[in-house]
């Protein structure tokens, strides 16, 4: 499938650079477009506010596949103020010109679910935040049901890897505080099964499903390694690579909870820890056996993302 243009909204987060590399490799034009201009060596950069419907049209280019990787702040309220604007101008603007739009989604719509989450999971949200996602995934659903956008939700679970730095739990937690020297700490249950997603992995799946023309129009779950992790097993690779012994300390629920009296963002994290307390099992099966491509395995991805905080590389 040829396009005149890769266009993503809501440019500068995690998957960001993994993908803009993966299509420039694949010799695709890019523009990237964000509030403050975010820039990569080879693409265009565009400066846009995606709460701005003109703002969003101007943006995107007609026949274009436009990948939308917003990353709203973590507040439930502005959350239920925006995203709803963010999800309604890149539909319209891309039914308007014509172009294709992939969302990339997480887990919250699901809510909490007993056993692995696939693509046909039930939406059951149990939080404020997955409420708002469930809403914008249906108004994105409802269009391409319609026939009025050719469009595709990728979801991903909790992802670590290169450039995840701010935006990733794992990497806050324990490969940060190993590279400084501190006690990794792990939230709520360490051994619990958690699922997590590679970020260069995303970046190469957001393209092949971009260029598939029979991937469109259904819910896509990026290629995510299994068997889940345990905590205990994620600080245990990561204390190995830096040679240090894996001692660590839980940050239990009611730390959490005490901790969101004095910390705004911690009282917004506290409504999700059920996704820390109890298995968080994520199927790719579907991706996979699709795209014939077997995700990064843990082993490597840590060491991998040791690697580039150690680099200090920013891209």
């Amino acid at each position: 499938m040829t396009t005149a243009k890769h266009v993503i909204l809501g440019a500068g987060g995690a998957i960001t650079p993994p993908l803009t590399r993966e299509l420039l490799l694949n010799g695709e034009s890019v523009k990237l477009v964000s509030r403050k201009g975010y820039e990569f060596s080879g693409a265009e950069s565009s400066r846009g506010d995606l709460t701005i419907a003109n703002d969003v049209l101007a943006a995107v280019d007609p026949e274009s596949v436009v990948y939308l990787l917003a990353g709203l702040p973590y507040n439930t309220r502005v959350w239920r103020e925006q995203w709803p604007k963010v999800m309604q101008n890149a539909v319209s603007a891309c039914e308007n010109r014509n172009a294709r739009l992939i969302f990339f989604d997480n887990v919250y719509t699901y809510g909490r679910v007993e056993g692995p989450m696939r693509e046909d999971t039930p939406v059951r949200p149990c939080s404020h935040k997955g409420e708002i996602r469930a809403r914008i995934a249906d108004l994105f659903l409802s269009e391409t049901k319609k026939g009025n956008l050719r469009g595709i939700i990728a979801r991903s679970a909790d992802f670590y890897g290169p450039y995840a730095r701010g935006s990733s739990v794992p990497t806050l937690l324990v490969l940060e505080r190993l590279a400084s020297g501190k006690k990794p700490q792990w939230l709520a249950n360490s051994k619990a099964r958690h699922s997590f997603t590679y970020t260069i992995d995303c970046g190469k799946a957001l393209c092949l499903l971009a260029k598939t023309e029979s991937a469109y129009d259904q819910v896509w779950h990026l290629p995510t390694a299994s068997p889940p992790i345990t905590g205990e097993q994620f600080i245990a690779i990561a204390a190995r690579k830096f040679g240090v012994d894996p001692d660590f300390t839980v940050l239990r629920k009611w730390m959490v909870r005490v901790g969101g009296v004095f910390d705004s963002l911690v009282k917004e994290t506290y409504e999700m820890i059920y996704q820390s307390e109890h298995d968080y099992v994520f199927d790719s099966a579907k991706f996979e056996e699709f795209f014939k491509v077997t995700p990064t395995p843990y082993e490597k991805g840590i060491e991998e993302a040791i690697e580039y905080l150690k680099s200090g590389a920013t891209r």
